[in-house]
């Protein structure tokens, strides 16, 4: 798979270790965040860049970081077809995907270490939808909410 991957100023201690996994783990890592330094990386503006990637074609998932996670899952998720959640340990991690389709991760660097960081790349690239009828079904309900808006 192809794993965009983006981070603002405070999700970038993270950065590095999570394009190893990524790397490690067989997958192609796609940067598409700024450049340290550059002024345009606010956690919407990682967020967007993520998502874009997946929904032009680029990425088939993506990992968002910054200082909790929880700014970019809720800027990623404002896209239509993405599903970004945050995830601290590696049973959210994969349940996330199996569950509940997600396609973006974002992670707290100033919440979690590189090492478990690590851990929880690993199990969400390692996870994959069950495809499970409860699952499906629920996920069209999400799909409906996100359809009307509300």
């Amino acid at each position: 798979m192809i794993i965009a991957i983006a981070a603002d100023h405070a999700g970038r201690p993270l950065l590095d270790r999570v394009v190893e996994v990524v790397r490690a783990s067989g997958h192609e890592a796609l940067l598409v965040g700024p450049a340290e330094g550059d002024p345009h990386d606010d956690y919407p503006d990682i967020a967007r860049a993520v998502g874009a990637a997946i929904l032009d074609g680029e990425a088939e998932r993506g990992i968002a970081l910054c200082g909790s996670g929880a700014g970019v899952a809720v800027a990623a998720s404002k896209m239509r077809g993405i599903r970004a959640a945050v995830a601290h340990d590696h049973y959210t991690a994969h349940q996330m995907v199996e569950h509940d389709s997600v396609n973006v991760l974002t992670v707290g660097a100033r919440v979690i270490g590189t090492e478990v960081a690590a851990e929880v790349v690993a199990a969400f690239l390692g996870a994959s939808f069950s495809g499970e009828e409860r699952h499906a079904r629920r996920l069209a309900k999400v799909a409906d909410i996100e359809a009307a808006g509300r």
